[in-house]
């Protein structure tokens, strides 16, 4: 339960400054630039930085980080909604990423480590549930306060349940560090500097160009600099990142399958969350709830993934879901026009929900199943930097297509901009989808001899595992 809220409150604030971004240039003024520097302020500092989060709870104690984690987004939050101008806006949502971080990557060791393994599909179920219902409601969320209130208060709402979780977290989560833990500097330092490289330059090349210098060199540069924690993580003795957990199928196949699903999943709801609104026309909530045969179907389905998970694997139930998020995105492109009715998108949206919500929780199980118990918090902050890295690569990608294409000129200019981005945001799944059906398969219970009765026992030992 507390790390699910907490999970909710990072999650959330990917999307959900999206949709306030009129009223906050209408209230504090600044550039375009500035605006998109809003919500590109959080994810540069939360993607370079998970991997350093989980290090530091590794090393000082997973529960203490998480609360420190914690604290700084809360009181980040209370700076947003306190800013006079967009610059504050901007460093404070930059203070909100580096508290997401430190937080993020903890939540799911904290909770692996305190929920037996015979509940643990579901208790990632409900997880799973909370945390992609987070990534996906941002707009609703982001859109109905800053129309029935006011912008400050998608800031003000992660206040009072940040104070209340700091307590609780001292009090119900138990402490766990990983044995012989210590900090890798230069693997900090290398992984870093790469990803926030490639992440300003993916999330910064629809502005200034895909081959002007600063996206250019942040490119290539961020990827020399991924390349050198690489080699860093083969060659040291101790590095943040072994890159031996690559080499079990499992972890490498989950990990890449999370980053292309995240990639085609925000893209798509950046482009359609806009549709929405510009062409057919719909309030930032009207739109935000006809999302929600998408957005809310995770609450739904998530647990029972969870379960089903524990039952048959979890490989058969994140195939299925990528490959109906996967059918949804392709729906949306074939019916998608600029006169299209909402009857007609919802069998799409249903799809996409379903897959989704099948997809978070047995992903999260195999990841987490895949490594030792020293390795969760490493698994963890690499698993949600290839997320973040994945939306924002999502996002650059299909709004490239989209401008190429299409257009804000017309309607039917947007529409055929986003039908070819869509296109692409369903391959993308769709080739997830395959890497799934790669992971190993559930290991079959080992069948131990039957006892003979007659046997003595009283001296008999076991066999030890070599």
């Amino acid at each position: 339960m507390l790390t699910g809220v907490a999970s909710f409150m990072a999650a959330l604030d990917n999307l959900v400054v999206t949709t306030a971004l009129p009223a906050i240039r209408e209230d504090l003024g600044g550039r375009l630039e500035d605006l998109e520097w809003t919500v590109n302020a959080y994810t540069l500092t939360f993607a370079v930085l998970l991997m350093f989060g989980a290090a530091l709870g590794d090393r000082f104690g997973r529960r203490r980080l998480f609360v420190v984690g914690l604290a700084i987004f809360t009181g980040a939050s209370a700076a947003a909604a306190l800013s006079p101008g967009i610059d504050a806006l901007i460093a404070a949502r930059a203070v909100q990423g580096v508290g997401a971080a430190i937080m993020m990557p903890l939540t799911l060791t904290l909770l692996t480590a305190a929920v037996p393994a015979a509940r643990r599909g579901m208790a990632l179920g409900i997880y799973g549930a909370v945390t992609g219902l987070a990534v996906a409601s941002g707009p609703l969320i982001g859109g109905s306060l800053t129309e029935h209130i006011s912008w400050q208060w998608i800031f003000w709402l992660n206040v009072p349940i940040g104070l209340a979780l700091i307590p609780l977290a001292r009090l119900r989560l138990a402490e766990s560090t990983a044995p012989g833990s210590r900090l890798d500097l230069p693997g900090t330092l290398l992984i870093s500097a790469g990803l926030f490289g490639i992440v300003y330059a993916l999330v910064n090349a629809n502005a200034e160009g895909w081959t002007s210098a600063p996206v250019f060199t942040g490119l290539i540069g961020g990827t020399a600099l991924v390349g050198g924690f690489v080699h860093h993580g083969i060659r040291s003795t101790n590095p943040m990142l072994p890159m031996r957990l690559f080499r079990n199928r499992g972890f490498l196949g989950i990990n890449l399958a999370s980053l292309l699903m995240f990639l085609g999943m925000f893209g798509s709801i950046f482009l359609l969350s806009q549709f929405l609104q510009g062409v057919a026309g719909y309030s930032p909530t009207q739109a935000g709830l006809r999302m929600l045969p998408w957005t809310g179907m995770p609450m739904i389905v998530a647990p029972i993934s969870g379960i089903l998970s524990d039952r048959i694997g979890g490989r058969p139930v994140i195939a299925a879901g990528l490959g109906l998020q996967a059918l949804g995105l392709a729906w949306f492109a074939v019916i998608l026009s600029a006169d299209v009715s909402y009857a007609a998108q919802l069998p799409a949206l249903i799809l996409s929900g379903i897959g989704m919500g099948l997809y978070f929780a047995p992903a999260s199980n195999v990841l987490m199943s895949t490594v030792s118990p020293a390795d969760q918090g490493k698994a963890s902050g690499t698993n949600n930097a290839l997320r973040e890295v994945g939306g924002a690569l999502g996002v650059a990608v299909l709004a490239s297509v989209f401008s190429a294409q299409g257009g804000y000129q017309s309607p039917q200019a947007f529409t055929d901009g986003t039908v070819p981005a869509l296109w692409i945001g369903a391959a993308a799944v769709a080739l997830a989808a395959a890497l799934a059906l790669l992971l190993p398969g559930r290991p079959k219970p080992s069948r131990a001899p039957a006892a003979d009765a007659t046997a003595p026992t009283a001296t008999a030992k076991a066999p030890v595992a070599g």
